[in-house]
C-alpha cells in the first residue's frame, strides 16, 4: 500500500471543491456518470482500430445505492486504470485524461465528454469519503502489461483532504467503480427517487446504458420488483439520427420524452445537422405559445455530447428563439469548469447565427409550400416571428416576407399584399396609405361599422407585440422612401377619431355654428362629466362628424395611446406609463340630437364689459338640458365599455324614465 499527497498546490482545495467549483451540488451525479461513458467510449474506439482484443462484454454503467453502508457506487465496464493512470489522472488533480486521449485518437475517437479533469472531485461534495476500485483493460483476465508486468486492480480511497492511500486489490471485471460515502448532511442522495429523478435529468440521453435498480410494475394493488434492470436513458435520441430516418410520429414521440407534461402537440419542427465550421445537432419545435407561462414552462435544452448541461440557453441563441422548445447539442459550446455557464466567443456567434438562418429558412419554406396552412398556424407562432422581427435585423429581413397581418374577416396576408388590398380605398388626400385595426372587435363595435360602411377594411391586433410591430412597420417604410417623398404608411386605432378625420378624402366642409354656440355646448358637457381620476382624463370637442354617426363618442389619441401600450413592456418608456389616460368627447355637430340641443341655447348679453361701445359679448348657455347631456355622455362611455358599476346604474334608470315622459 502506498500513501501520498494529491499534487494540489493548496490545502484549501477541497473546501473550494465543496462550495465553489459546481454551481449545485447535485451535479456530482452527472460528472461521475460522465467520466463512466467515457471510460466505455474510449474502451469502444481502442476496440475499433485493434488496440483492444477481445469481446466488448456488458458495456453498461450502473449506480446503485446500499442505505446500511450510506454509499452510492457508480460502476462501469470501460476502459479502467492501472496505478500509474491512478496516480496521474487522479491525484494530480486537472490533469484531463479525456483531453490526453482525444487528442490522440482524434481522428478515430467516439464523443468523448470531459474536458477539465476536475468532474470526479465533485463527488467530495457530497461525500465525507470517496473509493476507487479499478482494473484496466491491460490486465483483464490476467493480462500483462506492455512491460510484460502482471496488470492488477488498484483501490484508492481518500477522505476529503489531499491525502489518500492506493493499493493493490482483487477486482473480477475489467472498468471502474466509484464508491461514494455519503455524507449526514446529503442524506437525501441515498433516496432512490432522487437519484433516479437527477439521472432522468442529466443522463436520460446519454450513448451508454445508464442502469439504475430494477424496473418495477404494480400488480394486485401493490408495486411489484422485475427482474429486468431499469434503464434510465436513451441511447439513440432522435436528434442523433438522419433527418431520413425519422417520420413525423418519432419528432412528435421525442417531444413527449423531452417535456412529458406538455399534452399538446408541436406544430412544426426544425432538424439541425451541421458539422463545419462548428459541430451541432439538435431539434427545434415550434410550440403552441398562448401565454408567457407558457413562454417560460418548456425552454431549450442544451447537451455536450448527450450530456444534459442546462436549459438556460440566452447566450447560446437570440432571446427570441428562446421561445422555441428543444434540443441543441453541441461539443463546440465553451462551458466552464462545472459545465454550468456559457462562455461568449466566435463559435457561440457562429452558432446563434446559423440557428436564426435555420428557422427563417424553414418558415419561409413553410409558407411557400402551403400559405393556406401556414396562416392557420400563425396565431399560434405569432409571438415568436414579432419578437425575432423586432430584435434581430436579419431576422426581420427574411420574416418580413412571411409575416402576416389578420383582418375581422378571418383573411390572413403579408404586409405588402395587404396594402395593395386597401390602397384604393384607404388612402387619404394626402397620399397617405391608412391601415384601421382593433385591438377590441366587442368595444369597438360602433365606430368598426362605421368604418365598414365607407368601404374600409379593419385589421385585428390583439397581442402583445402588435403596437410595437405596428411602429417598427412605419418607421421601415418611412425609411425606404426617398426624403422628397412625405407619403407615408399609418396605423390607426378605430376608436382613435371620427371615421373622418382617421382618412380625410376631401377638405370638409364647416358646421354653421359659431364660436360662442360651439363654447357653450362643450361647457355644458364638461360640466357634466365624470368626476377626473388619477388615471383618466377627458377633453371635450365639438366636430361635424356624420348625422348618421353616435351624437357623442369618445375617441383617444393614436400617438398617446400606443406610447403608453409600449411603455408596458419596452424600458425607458416609464413616463409614458405613468401619464393618464386621456379621451377626447366629441360632440357631433352633425348629429339631429346635437342641432336641437344647440337650438336650445339661450343666448345672453356677456357679463364683461365690453372695450368698445359696439361690442357686444354673446354666450351661450344651455339651461334645463342636464338629464338629456348626462344621457348622452354615458351613451359615448357605453359605447366605449367605459359606464360601469354605480355610473351604469345611474344610466339604465334615466334609460327608464326618459321612456316614461
Amino acid at each position: 500500500m502506498s500513501k501520498g499527497n494529491i499534487g494540489v498546490t493548496s490545502d484549501n482545495i477541497f473546501p473550494v471543491i465543496k462550495k465553489f467549483l459546481y454551481s449545485d451540488h447535485e451535479i456530482f451525479l452527472r460528472e461521475l456518470i460522465s467520466n463512466a461513458v467515457d471510460a466505455t467510449q474510449k474502451l469502444k474506439t481502442l476496440s475499433s482500430v485493434g488496440e483492444m482484443k477481445g469481446d466488448l462484454g456488458d458495456l453498461r454503467v450502473r449506480v446503485s445505492i446500499d442505505k446500511n453502508k450510506k454509499t452510492l457506487t457508480v460502476s462501469d465496464h470501460g476502459i479502467g486504470m492501472t496505478a500509474e493512470e491512478v496516480d496521474k489522472y487522479i491525484n494530480q488533480i486537472a490533469f484531463s485524461g479525456a483531453e490526453e486521449f482525444v487528442n490522440k485518437y482524434k481522428d478515430k475517437t467516439e464523443a468523448i465528454i470531459g474536458h477539465f479533469g476536475l468532474g470526479f472531485y465533485s463527488a467530495f461534495m457530497v461525500s465525507k469519503k470517496v473509493e476507487i476500485f479499478s482494473l484496466s483493460y491491460k490486465g483483464e483476465n490476467g493480462a500483462n502489461g506492455e512491460n510484460g508486468e502482471m496488470v492488477k486492480a488498484v483501490h484508492w480511497s481518500c477522505e476529503g483532504d489531499p491525502e489518500y492511500t492506493m493499493e493493490e486489490t482483487i477486482k473480477a471485471e475489467r472498468g471502474t467503480d466509484i464508491v461514494l460515502h455519503i455524507d449526514d448532511e446529503f442524506s437525501q442522495y441515498l433516496e432512490d427517487a432522487t437519484i433516479e429523478g437527477l439521472l432522468k435529468k442529466y443522463c436520460k440521453f446519454l450513448p451508454v446504458e445508464i442502469a439504475f435498480g430494477k424496473k418495477k410494475e404494480w400488480k394486485d394493488g401493490k408495486e411489484v420488483e422485475l427482474d429486468e434492470e431499469n434503464i434510465i436513458n436513451d441511447v439513440n435520441p432522435a436528434w442523433t439520427r438522419k433527418p431520413s430516418e425519422l417520420k413525423d410520429e418519432d419528432y412528435d414521440k421525442f417531444y413527449h420524452e423531452l417535456y412529458p407534461m406538455q399534452l399538446e402537440e408541436p406544430l412544426f419542427h426544425i432538424h439541425l445537422n451541421v458539422d463545419y465550421p462548428f459541430n451541432l445537432t439538435g431539434i427545434l419545435y415550434f410550440p403552441k405559445i398562448k401565454s408567457n407561462l407558457d413562454v417560460h414552462r418548456n425552454k431549450i435544452q442544451l447537451y455536450c455530447n448527450q450530456v444534459y448541461v442546462t436549459d438556460e440557453v440566452e447566450n447560446i441563441v437570440p432571446e427570441y428563439l428562446t421561445l422555441l422548445h428543444g434540443v441543441i447539442d453541441s461539443p463546440d459550446i465553451p462551458l466552464n469548469v462545472s459545465r454550468s455557464y456559457l462562455q461568449s466567443d466566435n463559435n457561440v456567434k457562429k452558432i446563434s447565427g446559423y440557428i436564426t438562418k435555420k428557422v427563417a429558412d424553414k418558415l419561409m419554406e413553410l409558407y411557400k409550400a402551403d400559405k393556406e396552412e401556414f396562416a392557420k398556424k400563425w396565431d399560434d407562432i405569432k409571438m415568436f416571428i414579432q419578437f425575432g422581427m423586432l430584435t434581430d435585423e436579419k431576422f426581420y429581413e427574411k420574416a418580413k416576407d412571411f409575416a402576416l397581418l389578420k383582418n375581422l374577416n378571418g383573411e390572413y396576408a403579408t404586409l405588402e399584399e395587404y396594402k395593395a388590398k386597401v390602397k384604393d380605398a384607404q388612402t387619404d388626400k394626402d397620399g397617405n396609405l391608412v391601415l384601421l385595426y382593433t385591438n377590441d372587435p366587442d368595444a369597438h363595435y360602433t365606430y368598426i361599422e362605421r368604418a365598414k360602411a365607407k368601404g374600409y377594411d379593419v385589421l385585428l391586433m390583439d397581442g402583445e407585440l402588435d403596437v410595437h410591430c405596428m411602429s417598427q412597420a412605419e418607421q421601415k417604410e418611412m425609411g425606404d422612401q426617398p426624403s422628397a417623398v412625405s407619403h407615408q404608411l399609418r396605423f390607426v386605432r378605430i376608436d382613435s377619431d371620427t371615421i373622418e378625420n382617421l382618412i380625410k378624402k376631401e377638405d370638409q366642409a364647416k358646421d354653421t355654428y359659431s364660436d360662442e354656440q360651439k363654447e357653450g355646448l362643450r361647457k355644458a358637457f364638461e360640466g357634466l362629466l365624470p368626476s377626473a381620476e388619477d388615471k383618466l382624463r377627458y377633453t371635450v370637442t365639438c366636430e361635424a362628424a356624420a348625422a348618421d354617426a353616435l351624437p357623442v363618442f369618445l375617441t383617444q389619441n393614436e400617438f398617446m395611446r400606443r406610447m403608453k401600450e409600449m411603455s408596458a413592456h419596452q424600458q425607458g418608456m416609464s413616463f409614458y406609463g405613468q401619464m393618464p389616460d386621456s379621451y377626447n368627447l366629441v360632440v357631433n355637430t352633425a348629429h339631429p340630437l346635437i342641432q336641437e340641443l344647440a337650438a336650445k341655447e339661450k343666448e345672453e348679453k356677456g357679463s364683461e364689459e365690453p372695450k368698445k361701445e359696439t361690442e357686444v359679448k354673446t354666450v351661450y348657455k344651455l339651461e334645463g338640458e342636464d338629464e338629456k347631456i348626462k344621457q348622452l355622455i354615458d351613451i359615448a362611455l357605453l359605447a366605449s365599455g367605459q359606464l360601469k358599476g354605480e355610473a351604469l346604474a345611474k344610466f339604465v334608470n334615466r334609460s327608464v324614465d326618459l321612456l316614461k315622459e
